[in-house]
């Protein structure tokens, strides 16, 4: 469904993306996970041509993206951005109606057929009764709704979301990427997510991919992924790994000053007490290096969110 093959990108001077390479299928969850700078979000302006590719390539159900239009562009793919504006003056009905944008001709005005997804949207995100309200009226976890609503209704086969959960308290978090979950399966959507919180993607996501100045160093599941030498090689942070006792996916808790110069605890490892070892699933995931490619610039990250 999204397929990203060996790409680079800069913003003018050393790359931000070093050979990158995934996949996502229909009906899959991806985590994109990792430091900040490590290049998350270029990712997916990359992916929807908001920057410019140094090479590689983006291919978006079988087609090469720089072949599309934007309309046709949009039509594939839909975006959640990080921290999303939502215009004033206008319904929720109607913030979402803006979604069904590339599939009408210039100048042409919504039909019954567009109402109608926008309603589907609202329904299935759980944002009917929000219809008749203004944007200035949400609190945080009603605009997310919002937002995926609008993305909803472009009715796009692949979903990417830039960070859905900043800003939002545990409990919102949990209902925004359980949406994502079941939405996920129900219209067989293929979803990219860049995610800060460990955990949190653990638990929703089917893989994680972890990128680290700008090069895909691991991908797999998420426990073969969040291993403590991992993240302490990315992040420059001690970690614990645990699994959880209800969910058994991995749940990540740093380690207290006093006992980071100690070595790492593994998820599997008979020393993680206080919750049940992870085993490593069969097939687990592999780190990986970037591919070849340009050989200017260092790839050091530049302290941004990227």
């Amino acid at each position: 469904m999204l397929e990203i093959r060996d790409l680079w990108a800069d913003y003018g001077g050393a790359p931000v993306l070093r050979g990158v390479s995934l996949d996502v299928a229909s009906g899959e969850v991806v985590g994109l996970v990792g430091p900040n700078g490590s290049g998350k979000t270029t990712l997916v302006r990359a992916v929807t041509r908001v920057m410019p590719l140094r090479s590689g390539e983006v291919r978006l159900l079988g087609e090469d993206s720089r072949t599309l239009t934007r309309a046709a562009l949009a039509r594939r793919v839909a975006v959640v951005p990080q921290s999303p504006a939502l215009p004033e003056g206008f319904t929720v009905l109607e913030i979402v109606l803006m979604g069904r944008t590339p599939h009408l001709r210039l100048l042409q005005s919504e039909g019954p057929s567009d109402l109608a997804a926008a309603r589907r949207a609202l329904t299935q995100t759980g944002a009917t009764a929000l219809a008749p309200r203004f944007a200035h009226q949400l609190s945080g976890g009603e605009r997310q709704q919002v937002v995926i609503a609008r993305a909803l209704a472009q009715e796009a086969p692949v979903l990417l979301l830039d960070e859905p959960t900043s800003h939002l308290d545990v409990g919102h978090q949990m209902t925004v990427m359980g949406l994502v979950r079941r939405l996920c399966q129900e219209r067989s959507l293929a979803v990219l997510a860049t995610i800060h919180d460990l955990t949190l993607a653990a638990l929703y996501c089917d893989r994680l991919v972890l990128l680290d100045r700008g090069a895909v160093v691991a991908e797999g599941s998420p426990e073969s992924v969040l291993q403590p030498e991992l993240i302490a090689r990315a992040y420059g942070a001690e970690v614990t790994v645990l699994r959880h006792p209800a969910s058994g996916r991995p749940v990540v808790v740093p380690l207290p000053p006093e006992a980071a110069r100690r070595p790492p605890v593994r998820a599997d490892s008979p020393q993680a007490k206080g919750a049940a070892p992870a085993s490593e699933p069969a097939g687990g995931g592999q780190t990986a290096a970037p591919r070849g490619g340009p050989p200017s610039g260092d790839g050091r990250r530049d302290g941004g969110e990227r």
